[in-house]
């Protein structure tokens, strides 16, 4: 037997909200469920501070009965609760009773040999132990995916613009050294590459430092390079370009897992990665492929961001067009944070064309779910940045007493 969205539903939606006096069908608290293999995930509506975790607990407990009995295995669920505007104000990660234990493995898929003395295998080194930094650079984020027509340069631009509209100096490379999208995406058109004493200069749009190759070739004339030659032309891109004092440079990759990914690691120490994938299976696929060569080369992947997530209809209702929910559930399956999701917009897509991503994050323009979802995401982006800093070793927490 299989579990199915529709018969979770059915079996939660008389589950009582803790403290009050209504279900969860009564409340209409369940936004949606997502549902892939074993694992499982449910966003509702906020039933207030009080009743979040024991409201949780409730319905792991009567969810894992279910499954139980249904004879379903089911090893994992993320409970999101979100307020009238959609953001995720907090997240429950509750226990399933009878949840067989997950087997973990490093990123190479290799299971250590038990009751060896793991001190005599010391770990083999990464690409990233001897990477170093730029001057003068505070965060290196790299964007990747594993297959195009995902938006990867589209999120990568907006959350540069995000983050520069946050107070922060920010840079953005366009690593896509095969199919530049800076020049349309940043309104780069009518501008001239300037070198000044053997360095390139960055462009300064939308509050954004920008470099790409899309301004040093022929607009139409297509780069037809071996490994080699990328190789170059990334590490040119990177190291003899005037970046200045930045907090953050982001870096948009080809989609894939070649060679300007390996350069990446090898030559720039990274605070992190970020994975874009739309919920489609196929694209779920390659996604995994990119996460895991991120684990490989020794970075952080600082979590995965689900674009096109749904489209809003001149009507006001939801079309959930490539199956919503798909790569937050991956997420789950890999143990890495879900970013947030970004609907499908028509003024996104105009803005874009005309490269003018400010306007993404007017509400006038593209209204407020879209603006916010962004918001959100450069947030959470900030926050997993932090903790992977920590977790190096090369930020410490700090209190505030005011």
């Amino acid at each position: 037997m299989s579990l199915t969205k529709d018969s979770i539903r059915s079996v939660l939606g008389p589950v009582a909200i803790p403290g009050q006096t209504q279900t969860i069908e009564q409340a209409r608290l369940l936004e949606w469920v997502a549902l892939c293999e074993t694992y499982a995930s449910l966003k509702l509506n906020d039933p207030g501070a009080p009743a979040r975790e024991p409201l949780a607990a409730a319905l792991a407990a009567t969810l894992g009965a279910h499954a139980r009995a249904e004879g379903a295995a089911l090893e994992s669920l993320i409970i999101e609760f979100v307020d009238r505007a959609g953001k995720v104000i907090h997240t429950a990660r509750p226990a399933l009773a009878g949840a067989p234990p997950k087997a973990t493995a490093p990123a190479d898929g290799h299971r250590p040999i038990g009751g060896l003395n793991q001190s005599q295998a010391p770990r083999a080194q990464q690409p990233q132990d001897t990477a170093s930094g730029l001057p003068g650079v505070g965060n290196i984020i790299a964007v990747g995916a594993g297959k195009g027509g995902v938006g990867k340069s589209t999120i990568s631009v907006n959350l540069a613009v995000a983050l520069a509209r946050k107070g922060h100096a920010v840079g953005i490379l366009d690593g896509d050294i095969y199919g530049p999208s800076l020049p349309t995406l940043m309104g780069l058109g009518a501008l001239e590459q300037v070198v000044m004493q053997g360095t390139l200069q960055p462009f300064l749009v939308h509050g954004v430092k920008a470099i790409t190759i899309g301004k040093l070739v022929d607009a139409e004339k297509p780069l037809i390079w071996r490994g080699p030659m990328a190789h170059g032309a990334f590490k040119q891109l990177t190291e003899q370009t005037n970046w200045g004092e930045l907090d953050y440079l982001i870096i948009d990759l080809p989609p894939g897992t070649g060679d300007v990914s390996l350069t990446l690691a090898q030559t720039l120490r990274l605070s992190g990665a970020v994975v874009v994938c739309t919920p489609q299976k196929v694209a779920q696929d390659d996604a995994v492929r990119a996460a895991r060569m991120f684990q490989q080369l020794g970075i952080d992947v600082l979590g995965v961001v689900e674009n096109m997530s749904w489209f809003i209809g001149d009507d006001g209702k939801e079309y959930d067009i490539f199956g919503r929910g798909g790569a937050q559930v991956m997420a789950q399956r890999l143990g890495l944070p879900f970013l947030g999701a970004i609907p499908i917009n028509m003024a996104l897509r105009a803005n874009s064309d005309k490269g003018e991503p400010t306007k993404n994050f007017d509400e006038a323009v593209v209204g407020p779910i879209l603006a916010r979802s962004l918001e959100a995401l450069t947030t959470r982006v900030e926050q997993e940045v932090a903790i992977a800093s920590m977790r190096r070793g090369t930020r410490t927490p700090t209190l505030t007493i005011s």
